[in-house]
């Protein structure tokens, strides 16, 4: 009776013993891991300042007529009255304020080396050349603009594609416009193409992409149809730069 009693309290201490292990093995199992956050590029309010170089293409394909009929018929055909060229190289800066991780609001300028043509006429006040004809004309095609930003920071990536549209003014163009100038030593009034500055109101669209190096350094690169009052003055522009966040 003793040996049996002595049985039964053994085997009830292995019991004891491996339910136990049992029960601290499956806490172990149950136990779960956090894993670590990913971290996040952008900020749900933030400040970004960009600096970018541009090149820019008009939408009118400069088709200027010659020097005889232009002088003599007032007809100057199709050209860009901004850019005058087929295309401008340039740069830019502009500022947002990400009111939302989604939405952000700024202000954007930039500069164009515009570089068109000019009829000169062999008379009247413009009559410094032997004969009529076209001259190179260089100036700088200046623009102030305020812009909404809609932009889309993919989760746990470097990556935010975003598109936005803005208005404003664009200064510094240049268009041959016809005057009509008294010359006293002809004694008659005579009809020549003065080439005047002209500003116009404009209207900006376009959309890209800007992957950040860290937090608060980006690289972005994307593009925009630009709409300018009038005929034959819209063009693209094609830009690349670097963001800073704060």
């Amino acid at each position: 009776m003793k040996s049996l009693n002595l049985f039964l309290i053994a085997l009830l201490g292995v019991v004891s013993v491996a339910v136990a292990g049992t029960e601290r093995y499956s806490g172990k199992e149950m136990k779960q891991v956090q894993p670590a956050p990913c971290p996040e590029w952008y900020g749900d309010k933030e400040w970004t300042v960009s600096i970018w170089g541009a090149y820019a293409f008009t939408g009118t394909e400069s088709n200027r007529t010659n020097r005889e009929i232009a002088d003599d018929d007032q007809i100057f055909g199709t050209y860009d009255r901004f850019l005058g060229g087929d295309h401008a190289w340039g740069g830019g800066i502009d500022i947002k304020y990400f009111f939302h991780r989604y939405f952000g609001v700024g202000l954007e300028g930039f500069a164009l080396a515009g570089r068109g043509s000019h009829l000169l006429t062999d008379d009247g006040p413009q009559a410094t050349a032997l004969e009529e004809g076209y001259v190179q004309n260089n100036h700088t095609v200046g623009a102030v603009l305020g812009t909404f930003t809609l932009r889309y920071p993919i989760h746990c990536s470097r990556f935010s594609p975003y598109v936005w549209a803005g208005a404003g003014g664009i200064f510094g163009g240049r268009n041959d416009q016809l005057s009509s100038t008294f010359v006293p030593q002809l004694e008659t009034t005579v009809t020549v193409a003065d080439n005047k500055d002209e500003s116009r109101f404009m209207g900006q669209f376009g959309g890209g992409l800007e992957v950040r190096v860290t937090p608060h350094i980006g690289i972005i690169g994307d593009f925009s149809w630009n709409v300018l009052d009038g005929p034959h003055n819209n063009f693209g522009m094609a830009r690349s730069g670097l963001t800073f966040a704060f």
